[in-house]
């Protein structure tokens, strides 16, 4: 795995774009990225644990009914069944990746 394929989402205002970067059969590595204005809507996942680490910008985590902007380099923790998003209200793109484990049966 290389971190230079991060270099290749470019999204636009308002677009989020993702990338795989690990897929295992117990982990998900995801990488997002965030043009300004774009959200990943509030969801959540039952039996599996999220980490986000803020890699560029400052993404405003939404967490059950909690938001907080992270600057990069920044981590946050979501617990099993606790729903959470993203927002980047910023004008720059954001990006971050999300590892999610077990992975959902």
């Amino acid at each position: 795995m290389t971190l230079d394929r991060l270099e290749d989402l470019d999204p636009k205002e308002e677009e989020v774009e993702t990338a795989e970067l690990v897929v295992t059969d117990d982990v998900l590595v995801k990488a997002f990225a965030l043009g300004p204005g774009a959200e990943l809507s509030p969801h959540e996942h039952a039996d599996s644990t999220n980490v986000f680490h803020v890699l560029r910008g400052t993404v405003t985590v939404l967490q059950g009914d909690d938001e907080e902007k992270i600057d990069a380099p920044g981590v946050v923790l979501h617990e099993r069944g606790v729903v959470h998003g993203a927002r980047n209200d910023t004008d720059e793109v954001a990006v971050f990746t999300a590892s999610l484990c077990p992975l959902p049966s």
